[in-house]
């Protein structure tokens, strides 16, 4: 399944820095206003010891990981919405993401080029005001585009113009659109729209390299608008994580080890965001691979294997699950299947993070 959480921010809050270091592939770098034209996008493993306790187990050719794909995309500025610094593309690139990773500047100094003070709420609050106002003009076209038809008594249309025209009241009166709660007829009608403020949110504070808890008093408020938000929120020093990415393995060991840090800040970013996009892990394990398949949280067994291949959703049967821990206990499938443990589910089974599997199918 494809799906995308884009990187926004203003202009050198260091978004380049954290995709280069998440992903490797080399975006532009430098203190330009705007650094990226086109969107870069790439694609991220995700950190997973899962895999490494079944390879323990189970003899195999190769180890594929789940990934998500990152977007990063140019620098907003005030105005965004009204196609300044080429605004209305940036909007769209964001559009046609699944959730939205902001990266916030949450610490001072010269290193980065920037006029005014730092100040991550009101950072955040410039981004926000030009994604509500993008918002407002896409909910206006669409009441407009449904009146006709509602005028002349349309069902259909008599709905979408209730729901869009709550959504249009709710910007209005400053209302994050992703805090509202939702009925699935309504999230069904407005998915289309694809509303910038109705996509999960995660508020990433790049912070300095004597602050990598997020402590500082910048930080901290990040934390807070995210709980108020319904959001949430990660504190990285994007400098310090690309150069331990730049390092050999020994080399970066050891500089860990000299700054106290016990796990690399990316590793948890990119966990963060894969739950942020919803998504959870199933594995099969062969001989040939043992692989990470990813579905949306509430996926059911038929439609996770469509993952694999599309056949497989078509003539599902039955699939055979047991658990990463059922393997450490047990120590082959063999053993798993002796003690009771293998489990036989059927089309409505809901999958579980974790699970691994074996489908049957026919044709």
């Amino acid at each position: 399944m494809s799906v995308a959480c884009g990187i926004v921010g203003l202009p050198n809050v260091g978004k380049s820095t954290l995709f280069n270091a998440l992903t490797a592939a080399g975006a532009q770098e430098g203190n330009f206003p705007f650094c990226t034209i086109e969107p870069n996008v790439a694609v991220a493993a995700v950190p997973d010891p899962n895999l490494e306790r079944i390879h323990e187990h189970i003899t195999t050719d190769k180890v594929i990981p789940a990934s998500v794909k990152i977007v990063d995309i140019a620098g907003l500025i005030a105005g965004a919405s009204k196609g300044e610094g080429l605004g209305n593309k940036f909007l769209s690139n964001i559009k046609e993401t699944d959730a939205i990773m902001h990266v916030v500047r949450c610490f001072g100094g010269s290193k980065v080029v920037r006029e005014d003070p730092v100040d991550p709420i009101k950072d955040i609050e410039v981004i926000e005001l030009e994604l509500a106002l993008a918002d407002l003009d896409t909910v206006d076209r669409a009441i407009e585009r449904v009146s006709k038809k509602a005028r002349s008594g349309d069902k259909d249309s008599l709905e979408m113009k209730e729901v869009y025209t709550k959504a249009k009241e709710l910007i209005e009166a400053e209302e994050i659109l992703r805090t509202h709660e939702w009925s699935d007829r309504e999230r069904e009608l407005l998915k289309p729209l694809c509303l910038m403020t109705t996509k999960r949110m995660l508020y990433v504070a790049n912070v300095a390299d004597d602050d990598l808890q997020g402590a500082s008093d910048f930080a901290q408020a990040v934390a807070k608008r995210a709980a108020e938000t319904g959001s949430e929120w990660i504190p990285i020093c994007g400098d310090i994580e690309s150069e331990l990415r730049n390092m050999d393995e020994g080399d970066r060991e050891v500089f860990m080890e000299d700054l106290g840090i016990t796990e690399l800040g990316l590793d948890r970013l990119i966990q963060a965001t894969y739950k942020l996009l919803g998504l959870q892990t199933y594995y099969t394990a062969g001989e040939k691979e043992i692989r990470a398949w990813t579905v949306p949280a509430g996926t059911k067994a038929p439609q996770a294997a469509g993952v694999i291949h599309t056949d497989f959703e078509k003539g599902f049967i039955r699939a055979e699950v047991y658990s990463v821990p059922d393997l450490s206990e047990h120590g082959t499938e063999a053993s798993i299947r002796a003690a009771g443990r293998l489990r036989t589910e059927g089309r409505d089974y809901v999958m579980q993070e974790g699970d691994v599997c074996h489908f049957l199918v026919g044709k």
